[in-house]
């Protein structure tokens, strides 16, 4: 008793063995095997055989040169289309520098950060402890305003609070740095929500492009649409790429920001009271 796979694959032996045989017959009969009529039919058949040949290497030569990559688009797109191109590249060229430039400097602020935090409250006075801070660093900037507020308590500005004064100075202070960590953020931002409008232009474009051929040539084939509409495509693609990273990097630096103007804030309020206890008014 045969089981169901073994009469499948009887049933698939004997179907190969009748097309093999019928394959046979039917090139014996067409083909002669001697003679002038061998001889004519051969010539024929090489006759045939060299179109296909060629046809064959066109058509690998026609697959190895692609007309809608990359290098189409710049060949082929007009001046609308290049200059849409060149300011995709230009957004996503300046978003990347914004990202690494304010990265590094968050990380050299965190580092000015753990240097004040080390060293900084176990100097002789406020002087001495600025003077130990780093002259880029956003604590040394702070403590010497604070100190300048402080010997700046004179005529018309002592009738205001010491304590109102210096928190005043302070707090200006501490705007000044924090508008300094969200300079260039702005860049990111723009890029982030008009990059896809711009890319939806070339779009836009690629499709009246694609239309205006079709008008031209009278009739909708593949060959008349698929450039402009590749094209289309492209800079959809190219739009969203350049905008993805520019959002994404926009809320990673603010929320590193955030972190960094916690400290720094800390700091702030740390040393105005340092201020107001060795200061005597």
């Amino acid at each position: 008793m045969r089981t169901p796979i073994q009469l499948i694959l009887a049933s698939l032996s004997l179907s190969a063995a009748l097309l093999c045989g019928a394959v046979w017959a039917n090139t014996s009969t067409a083909v002669p095997t001697s003679g002038p009529a061998a001889a004519t039919a051969l010539a024929a058949t090489a006759a045939v055989g060299t179109p296909a040949s060629a046809s064959t290497s066109n058509s690998d030569t026609a697959a190895v040169d692609n007309p809608y990559g990359l290098g189409a688009l710049w060949a082929q797109g007009d001046a609308v289309a290049k200059i849409t191109l060149l300011i995709l590249v230009l957004m996503s060229v300046g978003s990347w520098y914004v990202i690494f430039t304010k990265f590094a400097e968050q990380s050299r602020m965190r580092q000015h950060g753990k240097a004040a935090q080390g060293d900084f409250w176990a100097a002789a006075s406020l002087r001495q402890a600025a003077a130990g801070l780093d002259a880029a660093s956003p604590y040394r900037f702070i403590t010497e305003k604070g100190l300048e507020s402080a010997n700046r308590h004179e005529g018309l500005l002592s009738n205001v609070d010491f304590n109102t004064w210096v928190s005043m100075s302070l707090q200006r202070a501490l705007g000044t740095v924090q508008s300094r960590l969200q300079d260039s953020l702005a860049v990111l931002a723009t890029v982030g929500s008009t990059a896809p409008f711009v890319g939806l232009f070339g779009t836009v474009w690629g499709i009246y492009h694609a239309l205006v051929k079709i008008g031209m040539s009278g009739q909708a084939s593949i060959d008349k649409v698929a450039g402009p509409v590749g094209e289309a495509l492209i800079m959809t693609a190219i739009g969203l790429a350049v905008a993805v990273p520019a959002v994404l990097g926009y809320n990673w630096l603010v929320r590193r920001n955030k972190a960094v103007m916690e400290e720094i804030n800390a700091f702030g309020a740390d040393l105005h009271a340092v201020l107001l206890s060795s200061t005597k008014k």
